[in-house]
């Protein structure tokens, strides 16, 4: 087996009992296949994403972002959990006092069997009907006639934080709670520039956690971080996983 990249205390606190918050980016559901909105790889049909999930862009052309959702949807049902999300799932059900507080809103980390998810942007997953304001679940493969309506004949609108629109309070707050109180914070795949996803780890290390950025690049965390580690989720965090003595399923 590789020697462990991580620091001895990164390893002590994995296989402690304090808990420990994975903070995950667009970079951990790319290994899967998913498209970064900000990456090369990012256009659909030529267009931006950012300029197609906001709600100026829904009020103006409903069908339009109905077609990018859709077929997110389809890429995000297609794409099978990879090593990084199978390692997590793992540490936390080997050594329980794990949040896995996630950007990403495919719902691999779920598929993946972590438990405690929090998902900060939401969930393509999930509807809300732009008239009641009432969400709910929706896992369908084919959509049908789209823009989607409620049936009260109001739009629905997928169940995501959009650009423009603030993060629920009650979410961001468990969030922030989790980093808290945290021992050991892991920030993996995130490009720490996102706001206010990004001001989670600066909250956990004023907190006294200990910090490690696991991520292919520097970012602005890179040297406010106790470690950083450069490489892919999938290859590090099954490493991690497995020198801190636990079981790793791989993908």
């Amino acid at each position: 087996m590789l020697a462990s990249p991580f620091a001895s205390r990164t390893l002590a606190l994995a296989r402690g009992r304090e808990p420990v918050v994975a903070l995950t980016g667009a970079g951990v559901s790319a290994e899967s296949g998913l498209a970064t909105f900000r990456g090369a790889d990012g256009l659909w049909n030529g267009r931006d994403p950012a300029d197609l999930a906001t709600p100026e862009a829904f009020a103006r052309d409903p069908h339009l972002v109905w077609r990018f959702y859709d077929w997110r949807r389809r890429k995000a049902r297609a794409a099978r959990p990879n090593a990084a999300h199978l390692a997590l799932a793992a540490l936390e059900r080997q050594r329980g006092a794990m949040r896995v507080v996630t950007q990403n809103v495919d719902g691999l980390h779920q598929r993946a069997g972590s438990a405690s998810v929090l998902s900060l942007h939401g969930t393509l997953w999930r509807l809300r009907c732009t008239a009641e304001n009432r969400e709910f679940d929706d896992e369908r493969a084919d959509l049908g006639v789209l823009p989607l309506r409620c049936e009260c004949g109001g739009l629905l609108r997928p169940a995501v934080v959009w650009f423009g629109e603030p993060l629920d309070p009650a979410v961001l707050a468990e969030a922030e709670h989790a980093v808290r109180t945290a021992a050991l914070v892991l920030v993996v795949g995130t490009s720490s520039m996102v706001v206010p996803a990004a001001s989670l780890a600066p909250i956990a290390r004023r907190a006294g956690a200990w910090i490690v950025e696991i991520n292919p690049d520097r970012t602005p965390l890179t040297r406010h971080a106790d470690e950083h580690v450069t490489g892919r989720a999938g290859d590090l965090l099954p490493r991690l996983v497995a020198a801190a003595g636990f079981d790793v399923e791989v993908a």
